[in-house]
């Protein structure tokens, strides 16, 4: 592990990666204690207040301390982003891994459904899947899930088809093991490297995706201090101040940007050739 750590700081893709998640993690964790101000607590006399040292981030058009939002909205975005990713990598993974281990017809019939799911952009399938559910961050969270395990489903496959000539796989075949023994057992854990860059990457999109979600109207719902959601209540009201609008911006560009990078310092870390 310590040496995995060496080789994933010596990146500077790595290193920023894990300074920025870091980051968001120490928010995620800690950002209810660390708010200075009632996150919902309306100010009409402290309406639109630029950046002091009583209001950090300065105050939005109800008068509440942006900083304060974004740290507890924190947990909003990110955590229910992290869970969508995980929740669709698992379907994903299992789903390949099947596809690849079953093979002929099956995995024709698998992999053409899949290709028919993966040609709707995943906002729109989203946005479908929410539109049928409902608005809610339950029902995003499902939908960011739901779209996300097609691609994964096909990244998974292409791995575990070289997994599936391995000689324990033919071993397992042998001995009469059951498909979903040998699927759970013996190759589902044999692809999961290349899975853990794909969806650490994936949790970028995944926030963008909520924060989307959000703007729209068919995430998270007022009062929620949910990112996209305060960059949507921004909008009408960023000619008087355009910070309300500005710093959940932000907020989701280090976050996607956090994640991306450290996806890419996985993929070099764990890179045989390195």
């Amino acid at each position: 592990m310590t040496e995995f750590l060496k080789r994933l700081l010596k990146t500077p893709q790595g290193a920023i990666g894990i300074a920025l998640v870091t980051l968001v993690l120490i928010m995620v964790v800690f950002g209810p204690m660390l708010a200075p101000h009632d996150p919902e607590k309306l100010a009409p006399l402290a309406r639109y207040k630029a950046s002091s040292m009583t209001y950090w981030l300065g105050t939005d058009q109800y008068g509440r301390d942006i900083f304060s939002r974004l740290l507890i909205g924190a947990r909003a975005t990110v955590v229910m982003a992290v869970l969508a990713t995980i929740i669709g990598t698992l379907i994903g993974a299992f789903i390949g891994t099947a596809s690849a281990f079953l093979g002929g017809r099956a995995d024709e019939l698998i992999m053409r459904t899949i290709d028919a799911v993966m040609s709707i952009p995943s906002l729109l399938f989203a946005l479908l899947v929410v539109n049928l559910l409902g608005s809610s961050t339950v029902n995003a969270l499902i939908a960011v899930a739901i779209a996300f395990a097609p691609g994964m489903a096909r990244i998974t496959r292409s791995v575990a088809l070289t997994v599936r000539r391995q000689d324990y796989v033919n071993a397992a075949v042998a001995r009469g093991e059951s498909s979903g023994y040998i699927i759970g057992r013996e190759m589902l854990p044999n692809v999961i490297a290349p899975i853990i860059v794909e969806m650490t990457i994936r949790v970028s999109f995944a926030v963008m995706l909520f924060a989307t979600l959000s703007f729209l109207g068919l995430g998270a719902q007022p009062p929620a201090a949910e990112w996209g959601l305060m960059v949507s209540e921004a909008r009408r009201y960023m000619h008087m101040s355009a910070g309300i609008l500005i710093w959940p911006s932000v907020a989701i560009a280090i976050v996607a940007v956090g994640f991306n990078l450290l996806g890419d310092g996985l993929r070099d870390a764990l890179n045989p050739r390195t």
